[in-house]
């Protein structure tokens, strides 16, 4: 069994952030769980555009206000507390944070927690696969 304080984790290496948002990983490859469990926020006022071409990603709103918009085919839904996204066709997106937004986020494959968002809003296929 595997138990994590949040709040305990946030001030550790697992914690990544930048300007625009902190992700904090729960879960990550090494756990052998097969998938990776987030909690980020995003901060008011950003905007990202990710296309996460080697991962499958759901992103379920805790709290906060925002948009989520489908690069492909231009359609834009509200994301507040209760909605649920899941990226099933590797979609590019541009998510928009009006207020804070506290995401719980999963990644199939699992991520390491070493990834980087790529120039194309990527993340690197895993070690396992070719691109």
């Amino acid at each position: 069994m595997i138990v994590r304080d949040f709040n305990k984790l946030k001030d550790t290496n697992r914690a990544v952030s930048d300007a625009q948002w902190t992700s904090v990983r729960m879960l990550l490859a090494d756990d052998g769980m097969g998938f990776s469990f987030h909690i980020t926020t995003l901060y008011a006022g950003s905007e990202h555009t990710f296309h996460y071409k080697h991962h499958f990603e759901s992103v379920y709103c805790i709290s906060g206000k925002g948009a989520i918009t489908d690069l492909a085919t231009g359609e834009t839904f509200e994301i507040t507390p209760g909605v649920m996204y899941a990226l099933d066709q590797h979609d590019k997106h541009t998510i928009r944070a009006d207020e804070d937004l506290v995401m719980a986020c999963c990644f199939n494959p699992p991520v390491t927690g070493n990834e980087v968002h790529r120039e194309d809003g990527s993340y690197a296929p895993p070690a396992s696969a070719a691109e």
